[in-house]
């Protein structure tokens, strides 16, 4: 593999004067990242992988997921960096010192220069700091600083320190005149010395093939062989030259990389070819590097005057970066006949021998599909589809939007194409290829796959899976089914593919496949296992391996019959560049290749395998309700003590992993492990009891690290502690002592009370018996009222019925008076007798002890009569009174001296008088007056 992608980048030779080039992968830190100043002096990535950075305000470190700054006591800018013994050193203006972790996981400073105070130059900075033979060694322009861990001494030069060098066992120190020594004994050797190295900045010495390669800012490159000094005729000393080298490393293949003051960072292989330049033209940040660092998986650090980026060297797939804007979104590539073709959404593109990008003419708008057929390039394109020769197109077909052509089996030079508006036919007639709408379906048909020679599988575009026949002459489709509503789980967003004679299909919930015995579409176990159900194919389906993309981003290189082969990129750089729903692997050659991205691409090696190592979570601090604690508190049993609701927050880092983030869990109270956000895990509202914490590292590939374990000693509410059981067992005996005087009371004042009531009750039957007896006698009075009142009433009756007899006699009397009266002879006394009885019958006296007794017996009837009705004339109550004793008309007649008509009539005018209706009885009305 290492020989076909030489091979290819020999073929993409890079030119300084392209707006794309290939370039390793790079990823760029702003000044909002990692919130500090723009320049950055030097860097260093120490053994348990944390990155600190010399930056203009103070130390940045960086974990791999957050920056933190630690600004100096004087708060000045920061030259210079090395991690050595678990002390970060630092070198600033007039000071230098070193940093170590405290207990609480922050650093405090410890300043060496201190030490020797009056032997500091005015404005003197440290701008290189080096370990040699246990030492640390600190180089200014003017001074080399030696600490031993015990004390601080000088080494004054006779010229200015440019820089040191480490060389196997040696230490060179080169200076700007006076050629280059050798530190021994803490003393400075002459080493060597010519001419040509006079006034020149000597940027590092290394060894090259047991030769001394020394590199200058801006002589180019030297061979130092049996104490002569020549120019090397490495490809890259013009460019070092022109652009001013400021720091070199090597990789250890031998790979040479050159930061620039003005061009940004050139890779070079051992021969001194250069294989990549990379600038802000192809994606750094920024051109000027003022530091760089080497680490041991050959990721290069760069600090530069406006930013911090990192460059992955060791990793073989490479960037194709257009930062002008003119490629646009990439949505195919494709090599045909050497060269590159590129399509975009703004048209066709390709690059040259010389990796020039180059526009085809009259390809403006959108390009969908690139495909080789017969040898010939197709251009599926928002205008229809054209043939593609080198830099010139040829339109040969009218129907819109080609998003994807495929062969029909069977048939050399049949082929279908799904577009906007249904399927096309292209069928290639004595070298010409002739096209035809198949009709009937008009849906837009953005994926394709034959099941057979005359069956088709059509994706609609948005919504719907379609079963379509042909003919055998393909003239014409003979059926088209909907198969949306055969047990398609969701008809939006399909994907159809043909997966070794299997129709499959990929929808919102997962993976399905066309089950003819039933015809009907049915999940997909093996490929929801195997690929995931929100994993889908950005592969062409005559492609191997398979390329997946998941929901997190990761792209995977798959076999179906080989699990344990298998390529993850999991890049957070390229995350943001998808092109998404539209992701597309193409092949390039051999195992190469290309995945489209916004603006530019990525070629894939598929041979490379990333050694993917994720580290154990580590605790950087501690705070419970927001107050740091000391780490050494859990450092023997790993126990975190808390009180009740108290709140506690772990800072955790895995320097050493990429693409990483946390996960906790707690078996006892469940089985889940759960995203840490950022890096700060806080466990709030924790119950009391003893709780295992498993903490650890994991990437959006999956892979994770073995788990941290942590204990969390959570102490119950003082209510439930031994206080409390104190303090329940004294408030119980109290309460049991405050329970018996309460009880002795209540006895007590229940004797008493006892007593009162036995008194109450005595003095209440009495009453109760006198009341008794009260009302017995007023029982036995009313009783002889009642009694008393029936006799009178009966008395009254028979009085009223006597009075009717008397009245009747005499009436009768005075009839047979009035008939023989003829036969008295003293018509004077006919006529006294007369009056008798008149007077006899209208006796007022007899009716005033009538009325007496009546109200006895009625209760004042003829008053509340009165009262309700006092229009009525003492006749009118007389006849009230006989109908209230329910006599007749003929009863009252007598007693009223009427005749029975004028008694009815009576009545009839009483009813007016009393403004009764027709249906109310003068009877009824009378009687209800109590």
């Amino acid at each position: 593999m290492k020989k076909s992608l030489f091979f290819l980048l020999l073929i993409f030779t890079f030119s300084l004067s392209v707006f794309g080039q290939f370039s390793p992968n790079i990823y760029n830190y702003s000044i909002a990242e990692y919130k500090a100043s723009n320049q950055n002096w030097d860097l260093y990535r120490a053994d348990n992988g944390k990155v600190y950075v010399a930056n203009n305000i103070g130390l940045l470190e960086y974990d791999g997921i957050d920056w933190k700054l630690f600004q100096l006591p004087n708060q000045t800018t920061v030259r210079s960096v090395l991690v050595f013994n678990d002390l970060i050193f630092t070198g600033s203006f007039e000071e230098f010192g070193y940093w170590k972790e405290n207990d609480f996981g922050g650093l405090e400073y410890e300043s060496l220069s201190e030490l020797m105070k009056s032997e500091i130059s005015p404005n003197e900075e440290i701008w290189q700091i080096l370990s040699y033979k246990g030492k640390v060694i600190f180089r200014s322009f003017s001074s080399i600083y030696i600490y031993d861990f015990n004390t601080v001494e000088r080494i004054h030069p006779s010229s200015a320190v440019i820089s040191l060098s480490l060389v196997d066992d040696d230490l060179f120190v080169s200076t700007l005149n006076d050629g280059i020594y050798k530190l021994e004994q803490k003393r400075l050797v002459p080493f060597f010395s010519d001419e040509a190295l006079i006034d020149t900045k000597i940027i590092s010495i290394v060894k090259n093939k047991d030769k001394y390669l020394i590199m200058t800012s801006l002589k180019g490159s030297y061979h130092l062989v049996s104490n002569r000094l020549r120019p090397t005729q490495f490809a890259f000393n013009n460019e070092i030259k022109q652009h001013q080298l400021n720091k070199f490393s090597m990789l250890q293949n031998g790979d040479m990389v050159f930061g620039t003051i003005k061009d940004g960072v050139y890779v070079a292989d051992h021969n001194g070819e250069i294989k990549f330049h990379i600038s802000k033209e192809n994606g750094l940040v920024n051109n000027t590097v003022l530091s760089q660092f080497l680490d041991e998986n050959d990721k290069l650090w760069l600090g530069l005057d406006n930013g911090i980026s990192t460059i992955d060297l060791k990793n073989t797939n490479y960037f194709f970066n257009d930062v002008s804007g003119k490629l646009g979104a990439v949505y195919d590539i494709v090599k045909y006949q050497d060269l590159l073709y590129v399509g975009t959404n703004t048209g066709l593109f390709y690059l040259d021998k010389n990796n020039n990008l180059n526009f085809i003419d009259g390809s403006q708008g959108q390009v969908w599909d690139l495909k080789i057929i017969d040898n010939n390039l197709f251009c599926g394109h928002n205008e229809g589809t054209f043939l593609v020769n080198k830099n010139q197109i040829q339109k040969i077909s009218d129907f819109t939007g080609g998003w994807t052509i495929q062969k029909v089996p069977e048939h050399d030079d049949l082929y279908m194409q799904g577009t906007y508006a249904g399927l096309v036919k292209f069928q290639q007639k004595n070298g010409k290829w002739e096209t035809k709408h198949m009709g009937q379906t008009t849906i837009p048909s953005r994926f394709l796959v034959f099941e057979n020679p005359t069956t088709a599988w059509v994706a609609h575009a948005y919504k719907g899976i379609y079963k379509v026949n042909f003919n055998s002459s393909y003239d014409t489709i003979t059926k088209i089914t909907n198969y949306g509503v055969k047990g398609l789980d969701s008809e939006y967003n399909p994907r159809v593919y043909n997966l070794k004679n299997d129709i499959v299909f990929k929808t919102n919930h997962g993976w399905q496949k066309y089950e003819p015995l039933l015809d009907s579409i049915v999940p997909f176990k093996l490929l929801n296992e195997k690929f995931g159900k929100d994993a889908y194919i950005i592969s062409e389906q005559s492609m191997s391996p398979i390329v997946l993309k998941d929901k997190s981003g990761v792209i995977s290189f798959k076999y179906i019959n080989n699990d344990s082969v298998e390529q993850k990129i999991n890049n957070k750089l390229i995350k943001n560049r998808y092109i998404v729903d539209y992701e597309h692997v193409s092949k390039i050659d051999h195992s190469l290749f290309a995945l489209n991205l916004d603006n530019g691409f990525m070629l894939i090696d598929e041979t490379f395998r990333d050694s993917i190592a994720i580290y154990k979570p580590q605790i950087e601090a501690i705070r419970i309700n927001g107050e740091s604690i000391r780490l050494s508190a859990i450092s023997g049993d790993k126990t975190i003590k808390l009180k009740h609701n108290e709140n506690v927050n772990l800072e955790l880092s895995s320097s050493k992993s990429s693409n990483h983030y946390f996960e906790y869990s707690i078996p006892s109270l469940s089985k889940d492990w759960f995203k840490v956000d950022n890096r700060n895990l806080d466990l709030n509202n924790i119950n009391h009891g003893v709780y295992d914490i498993l903490l650890r590292t994991r990437d959006d590939s999956g892979n994770t690290s073995s788990p941290k374990e942590l204990i969390l000693d959570v102490s119950p509410p003082w209510y439930k502690g031994t206080f409390g059981m104190v303090l329940y067992v004294v408030l119980l005996f109290g309460f049991i002592g405050l329970f018996y005087y309460l009880h002795h009371r209540k006895v007590q004042k229940e004797q008493r009370l006892l007593r009162v009531k036995y008194q109450r009750e005595q003095h209440k039957l009495l009453r109760e018996k006198t009341l008794e007896n009260e009302k017995n006698i007023v029982q036995l009075k009313n009783e002889s009222l009642q009694n008393e009142l029936k006799i009178k009433s009966k008395q009254l009756a028979n009085n009223a019925m006597a009075l009717v007899k008397k009245n009747e006699v005499l009436q009768d009397i005075k009839r047979e008076l009035a008939v023989n009266k003829e036969g008295f002879k003293d018509y004077y006394s006919y006529k006294k007798l007369v009056k008798k009885l008149n007077s006899s019958l209208e006796h007022k006296d007899e009716w005033e002890v009538f009325e007496e007794n009546f109200n006895q017996v009625h209760d004042e009837f003829f008053t509340k009569l009165k009262s309700r009705h006092p229009v009525l004339t003492p006749k009118d109550l007389k006849v009230c009174a006989y109908i209230k004793m329910n006599l007749a008309n003929k009863e009252i007649a007598p007693l009223m001296n009427i005749s029975v008509r004028g008694v009815e009539t009576h009545r009839y005018r009483l009813k007016k008088k009393l403004s009764l209706e027709n249906d109310i009885s003068l009877t009824d009305y009378l009687l209800n007056i109590k």
